[in-house]
């Protein structure tokens, strides 16, 4: 999953969640949504900016992105 991922290395990488907002240009608490995986559908751009800060693949944002483009639109919008 992917909040799991991003929490997991952002501690790996000794960053607080104020250091991690600060390089990437996202806000402390969307970055703490996401990591509690209270953001259901962030958006793909800035998952990238964060999986780049932190060193992560992108594979798994490629994966997801295309599972998503494959929903149905209704199931997209739910």
């Amino acid at each position: 999953m992917i909040s799991e991922m991003i929490k997991r290395r952002r501690k790996e990488k000794g960053y607080t969640l104020s250091e991690l907002s600060r390089k990437t240009g996202v806000s402390k608490s969307y970055l703490s949504y996401l990591e509690r995986n209270m953001k259901k559908n962030p958006s793909i751009d800035v998952v990238k900016r964060i999986f780049l800060t932190l060193d992560l693949p992108l594979s798994p944002l490629l994966h997801h992105e295309r599972i998503v483009e494959d929903l149905p639109k209704q199931q997209q919008q739910s």
